[in-house]
């Protein structure tokens, strides 16, 4: 495929999950107020083989391998399924509080690639705020409410082969930003998408539902479950929004202001310019 090809397709691609980011914006949620429990005390706890990412977070935050407690039973089984197949889960990432999201925002690399992507997308040209903020809005997520990390309710995720310990191929490493990144890339060879059908297929069997713009971004429970499950379901009311989690005290408080960008139009000039 042509140059051409992969930017008319990526083009196509951030604007389908614009939308879908708007529909977010829009739908209902009502907080259940679900705790968040541990997920490695739970892997311990069901003795299931899985691996967490010890790789920094931007901005010098721990990563916060946390779920709804409701969620906990799913995900052991996903991890269950993923040893029997031969495959070692690995959660890069789970609940995100907001500053570690807005410290993902402006994180100096991550930034610069999705900037060169969109200089790319644009033969060249330098982007508009606007323009970037809407990438941004896709990519990493810009509003406590558009983000479901937030929400306790979401994974990433990459897969090992158990006998092997390598990253079974998905067409590319996490985080991954190009024309490769949507689910359904064909800018990926027939393997990856393979790999990539049969990790989605089981973790659909726990109700957990692909985020179609980034293939390794699963959730369930909450607004992109809604909007992106079981069409019997898509009535349904999200029950799991952003909230701020402390840890210590295993409290939650719902984020009143969840739709309130994390970025000024002012911030991402700044790092255009910076980068």
């Amino acid at each position: 495929m042509t140059d051409n090809s992969a930017r008319a397709y990526w083009i196509q691609e951030m604007e389908a999950a614009t939308q879908f980011m708007e529909q977010v914006l829009a739908a209902p949620v009502q907080e259940c107020g679900q705790e968040l429990a541990s997920l490695p005390a739970a892997v311990q706890r069901e003795s299931v083989e899985v691996v967490f990412s010890d790789t920094p977070f931007p901005g010098g935050f721990e990563r916060q391998f946390y779920l709804r407690q409701g969620l906990i039973d799913s995900f052991i089984g996903v991890c269950r399924d993923m040893n029997q197949r031969g495959w070692v889960l690995k959660v890069e990432d789970a609940y995100r509080s907001v500053a570690m999201q807005t410290a993902l925002g402006r994180d100096k690399d991550i930034f610069k690639r999705i900037l060169e992507k969109v200089i790319w997308e644009l033969n060249g040209r330098r982007p508009s705020v606007e323009l970037m903020f809407r990438r941004l809005s896709v990519l990493i997520a810009t509003r406590p409410k558009l983000g479901t990390h937030m929400s306790g309710s979401a994974l990433d995720l990459s897969v090992l082969d158990r006998e092997r310990g390598k990253l079974v191929d998905r067409g590319g490493p996490y985080i991954e930003l190009s024309e490769k990144t949507p689910m359904d890339s064909p800018f990926v060879s027939d393997l990856a998408r393979k790999n990539r059908r049969a990790i989605s297929a089981l973790l659909s069997k726990w109700g957990f539902v692909a985020y179609p713009w980034e293939f390794w971004h699963y959730s369930k429970g909450d607004i992109y479950g809604v909007l992106l499950g079981d069409r019997d379901k898509r009535g349904e009311i999200a029950r799991y929004g952003a909230i701020d989690f402390e840890a210590a005290g295993n409290t939650l408080t719902p984020i009143s202001e969840s739709v309130e960008p994390l970025h000024t139009f002012t911030d991402i000039e700044k790092e255009i310019d910076r980068a």
